[in-house]
């Protein structure tokens, strides 16, 4: 990552990666999404919101909604305690602490509308506090509940790549690698990827970036069962053509990763990207088998443990005349 590559790649360079010659940075983070960030707008406009809870992991987003959940009946409960507890009904008053937990416990009881009657707001200050916060907790679980439907039904390829890249031999010559695995028990079919890379060049003391579409072995599949692993052929028509280790370890690099599938049960189309930098090819290694028969020969099994173990392989030696 420390320099960029000199020599004169022969491939023609492509325009229409949708990023711009002057980035910086990672393009594709692994999670698929752009290393992009926005200024000139203010956050409340930077930020699709509904997005942005459809993208949490399911742990940070039942975490994000107990915790405002907590965080509503705590101000309310501030609400009603600055009012008087005189306003309410049924308090414990024997000390500060049993009357806070009280109001505390009133108002999610209010919040949730359920209500069981203990406690009541007294006065109109105390039932008009009461009344909003009731009507606020309405729409909140509208909103959780229609963030709930939108992550359990949105169409996903649910595709698991591996952490790295590998320069493996491949039909006399070499080839990138990278593989690929659905994690779920989804039904993928007519599978395609698309790669294409960016490279830091340095011509006449100026350095820039390149951008170059990567030609595969295999770029779609009928079906999408076990995992796929992704071949691009590294001969004359390859960016990578005359790349040595060193070149691929001191390079900037990064390889752009765009699987597109049909997902049947959804009837749709699902798409995940991924992509892989200069730090992530091992050079001069192999992907171990990651499926393999069951005990009783009946079926199939895929162990993703496996997706990322590789074993140490020599590569075929390139010819000096043909470089």
């Amino acid at each position: 990552m420390a320099r960029g590559f000199k020599k004169r790649i022969q491939q023609k360079n492509t325009d229409n990666s949708g990023f711009g010659a002057s980035a910086s940075g990672r393009f594709i983070n692994k999670d698929g999404l752009p290393n992009v960030k926005r200024k000139g707008i203010n956050v409340l406009n930077r930020l699709s919101w509904y997005h942005t809870m459809l993208n949490l992991s399911s742990f940070r987003f039942i975490s994000y909604l107990v915790l405002m959940y907590i965080f509503i009946n705590i101000i309310f409960a501030f609400i009603y305690y600055l009012i008087g507890v005189e306003h309410l009904t049924g308090i414990d008053k024997s000390d500060p602490v049993n009357e806070f937990i009280d109001v505390f416990f009133f108002s999610s009881q209010t919040f949730t509308t359920v209500g069981y009657g203990r406690i009541a707001p007294v006065g109109f200050t105390a039932s008009l506090v009461a009344t909003f916060e009731a009507f606020l907790g309405l729409l909140t679980f509208a909103i959780a509940t229609g963030l709930f439907y939108g992550r359990f039904s949105r169409p996903r390829a649910y595709l698991r790549f591996s952490d790295i890249a590998v320069i493996a031999p491949f039909q006399d010559v070499t080839a990138l690698m990278f593989r690929l695995a659905p994690y779920k028990n989804n039904a993928l079919t007519d599978a395609d990827v698309t790669l294409s890379t960016a490279i830091e060049i340095t011509e006449n003391e100026t350095t820039k970036i390149n951008f170059y579409r990567l030609e595969t072995q295999l770029s779609k599949i009928n079906t999408l069962a076990l995992n796929w692993t992704v071949v691009h052929k590294i001969n004359e028509n390859s960016p990578f053509y005359g790349f040595s280790a060193d070149d691929f370890k001191n390079t900037n690099i990064e390889m752009i990763v765009h699987v597109r599938a049909f997902d049947e049960v959804f009837s749709n189309t699902v798409v995940q990207r991924s992509s892989y930098v200069s730090d992530e090819i091992i050079h001069g290694a192999q992907f171990i088998p990651m499926y393999y028969p069951d005990f009783d020969g009946q079926s199939t099994i895929l162990d993703l443990d496996k997706i990322n173990e590789y074993k140490k392989v020599s590569l075929p030696v390139a010819d000096p005349d043909k470089q």
